[in-house]
């Protein structure tokens, strides 16, 4: 019985291929099938596998009448074509044998055999999937494959998986569907119509994205196009764990798989196109008894994957295009082609969105004029789309006048966060809207209340306010606009209800109608705009009083000279300007004193931070550095006992930095320390330097510090000015500019005249000081007294 079926199923595809024989040629069946065994013989193949060649539609074209045929040899049964990278490894020479005889001789027996036994195999497949399981069976002995994956060719661009062999059902679904992108090997495949052999992962991954988790559990690919006719819509994939190319006889073999698989899956491909016309066929039976205008809409995409069109599939007799055509008529037509002016309208946008994500997309109504019953009419529309599937169902919903005037008072309770409620004070019926309950946080099950018993709902600081308003209405017809204030489970509301009355003919009220708005929204941002506003002026205060304090503490502290000092036979002035942004006080400060054995002292700094905590800081750092010196500290001592200091200080303030200069008058040398300070600026002899400055980090940075001495000899005429960084520093612009800017404007500005300080200061600060600046200006005589 089994032999039975197996010739049963052989003799099928035998004169099905016959049957395309006779139509490409006219020949008789008979004269059909000695062509088909004279070309299974020419090219070494078995008859099966000649049928499934000539199915698959890569057949060569036929002999003409009295013209011989050309002899074809064995190895021309699979032709080897050249790897689209340019491979030429398994290239074969013009007589159609390779370098080694014996070995392609041994390759192509073995080659032969695989195709056969596929050959005879495939006449069982079913379906792809089967497809794919058998190719696995077959090609794992030959080529090593330990998996197989066949992809077909959407019509709306991309790939789908339509079988798969020797992966779990897992990875199968992830890359069920892969859409039309660059990189995807297959795609590569279908497009060129040559195989892509992946055969290095290292540079395959940096350009392709592969299939798999990790997506090394496969060493070496191949994408094989199965070409019917001169195109190809199904590629087949062929995966491996070992790496390394796939060899001649294996290439050879797989392009001769694609060949007979090319008449299998033409046959199935047929199989399914016959399933799908079924289906459409029945969803438009049920479109046609459907009372509604609606369509069934499948998307068409561009090479790029971007949906340019919609292909209507089903239509109802209640869905008309622009031209007229209804139902059944608008089968298979474009969107665009039946209504032009949708892809500039909101509906191809929502229609878009719903494709993506899957929500229904409701539309604005909209107006359209008819003929009803001979009679032109203004008939209100709105569209609902819907995903179903890969498609869209796109349905037109009309609208007459009550539901539209329903609607838009609806709409308006909604955005107005308000609701209407009726009182007939004749007949005690009272009517509220549903946002009235929702505003009240009242349950309709409750019912409305009575408008007497209005005022109850408020809380009892509004309950009079409330109740006058409702007497005063009810009694004399007066309106009202009264504020009040529910409990509600989130909290207290703050509502607002407004009211008026419709009189009878005596002037009685007999009628009330009104609304209820809900201001809580509004309320709250108001009370939080006035707390905040509070705040800013009690945070204000705050800073203006510690402002004042801290100018208060910092004179008291700092006394400026309002003379030039005259120390060690230097004349020394001082200016000091505070930050003219904020309210805080800097930490700026400065030191000229002459020491018990004759020398001067000169010390600038600058501590970090502003307020009363900079300003102490400041104190702390100005005395206590005075005292070091004056009991006979070095310098670099001085600076490593302050840094210790501030390191152990618990205050934020806790890093500054300084310039230490002792002047000996005998000799007219300068010894002068740093700690992170930028360096004195010397004028002499027409010339504007910067002094180098020695090693110093700032101070209250680093618990083991190196600070240095640098020696400066001054000379009669010399100018020699210490500043904080206020002076030089600006807002998006490096200190290197500031520098020169100042070191420009001494040398342009320079006198010997007492007061020259204030033009120097006026023509290097522009606009707004964000710091504060302090400057000491040293002047060696030209003729000491």
């Amino acid at each position: 019985m089994d032999r039975l079926r197996e010739l049963v199923a052989t003799s099928a595809v035998l004169e099905r291929a016959k049957g395309v024989v006779m139509a490409l040629t006219g020949c008789a069946p008979d004269a059909a099938g000695e062509e088909l065994l004279r070309r299974a013989r020419a090219a070494n193949r078995t008859l099966l596998e000649e049928c499934w060649i000539t199915l698959g539609g890569l057949i060569p074209p036929l002999r003409r009448p009295g013209k011989e045929p050309r002899p074809v040899a064995a190895s021309d049964a699979v032709p080897s074509d050249p790897s689209p990278h340019g491979d030429t490894a398994d290239a074969e020479t013009a007589d159609g044998e390779t370098a080694d005889g014996e070995t392609a001789d041994a390759d192509q027996a073995t080659g032969s055999a695989a195709l056969g036994g596929l050959g005879r195999a495939l006449v069982h497949v079913g379906t792809p999937q089967e497809l794919a399981v058998c190719l696995l069976e077959h090609l794992a002995p030959e080529t090593g494959a330990d998996a197989v994956m066949i992809y077909s060719r959407l019509p709306v661009g991309g790939l789908a998986l339509i079988g798969h062999a020797g992966i779990d059902e897992t990875l199968a679904e992830q890359w069920q569907r892969v859409p039309p992108l660059s990189g995807i090997p297959a795609l590569d495949a279908l497009r060129t119509g040559e195989p892509c052999w992946l055969e290095d992962i290292d540079a395959d991954r940096r350009q392709y994205l592969l299939i798999g988790d990790p997506p090394d559990r496969w060493l070496s690919r191949a994408w094989l196009p199965v070409l019917t006719g001169d195109a190809a819509d199904v590629c087949i994939g062929v995966m491996r764990g070992r790496g390394g190319s796939f060899g001649p006889h294996a290439r050879q073999l797989l392009r001769g798989v694609t060949r007979l698989c090319a008449g299998r899956l033409r046959a199935l491909t047929a199989r399914q196109d016959q399933a799908e016309d079924d289906t459409a066929g029945a969803v438009q039976t049920v479109f046609d008894s459907l009372p509604s205008a609606a369509m069934l809409l499948t998307p068409l995409r561009s090479p790029t994957g971007d949906i340019e069109d919609y292909r209507i599939d089903a239509a109802t007799t209640e869905a008309v295009d622009v031209v007229g055509r209804t139902g059944r008529e608008l089968v298979g037509r474009r969107i665009l082609e039946c209504f032009p002016s949708m892809a500039g309208e909101a509906l191809w946008q929502g229609s878009l969105h719903t494709l993506a994500t899957g929500e229904p997309y409701e539309g604005e109504p909209f107006a359209s004029q008819e003929v009803v019953a001979g009679t032109a009419q203004l008939l209100t529309y709105s569209v609902r789309v819907a995903r179903l599937a890969d498609g869209l169902v796109i349905t037109w919903i009309r609208h007459d006048s009550s539901d539209r005037q329903e609607q838009r008072l609806a709409d308006v309770q909604r955005l107005g966060n308000l609701g209407w409620a009726n009182w007939n004070l004749l007949s005690e019926e009272v009517s509220w809207s549903s946002q009235v309950f929702t505003i009240l946080a009242r349950s309709p099950e409750s019912g409305p209340v009575a408008l007497a018993d209005l005022p109850r709902l408020a809380v009892a600081e509004d309950m009079p306010a409330l109740s006058r308003a409702v007497g005063e209405l009810m009694l004399r017809g007066r309106p009202f606009d009264v504020p009040f204030r529910v409990a509600a489970s989130g909290g207290i509301r703050h509502l607002r209800v407004v009211a008026e009355s419709v009189t009878d003919v005596h002037g009685t009220p007999a009628e009330v109608h009104g609304f209820v708005q809900d201001l809580t929204a509004q309320r709250s941002a108001e009370l939080a705009l006035r707390r905040s506003e509070q705040a800013i002026l009690t945070q204000h205060g705050v800073l203006t009083a510690e402002r004042s304090m801290a100018a208060r503490l910092q004179h008291a502290l700092l006394p400026l000279p309002t003379r030039p000092v005259l120390v060690a036979g230097l004349r020394v002035e001082v200016a000091y300007l505070p930050a003219q942004s904020g309210l805080h006080v800097g930490g700026d400060w400065f030191s000229v004193m002459e020491l018990p054995d004759g020398d001067a002292l000169f010390v600038v700094g600058d501590v970090a931070g502003h307020g009363i905590g900079a300003v102490a800081t400041m104190a702390q750092l100005r005395f206590t550095a005075k005292g070091m010196v004056i009991t006979g500290s070095s310098l670099t001592g001085a600076l490593h006992r302050l840094n210790a200091l501030l390191l152990h200080s618990r205050d934020s303030y806790g890093t500054a930095t300084m310039v230490l200069a002792r002047y000996d008058a005998a000799e007219r040398r300068l010894i002068w320390a740093q700690a992170g300070h930028p360096p004195p600026l010397l004028l002499r002899g027409g010339k504007v330097i910067y002094l180098d400055r020695p090693r110093g980090m700032l101070l209250g940075a680093n618990t083991s510090p190196v600070y240095e001495e640098a020696e400066c000899h001054l000379e009669p005429g010399d100018r020699l000015i210490m500043y904080t960084d206020g002076l030089v520093e600006r807002p998006l612009e490096g200190i290197d500019r500031g520098l020169d800017r100042f070191a420009e404007a001494a040398m342009t500005l320079h006198t010997d005249s007492p007061g020259s300080l204030d033009p120097l200061l006026s023509a290097v600060l522009e606009g707004e000081r964000r710091d504060d600046v302090c400057v000491v200006d040293i002047r060696v005589p030209v003729n000491p007294e």
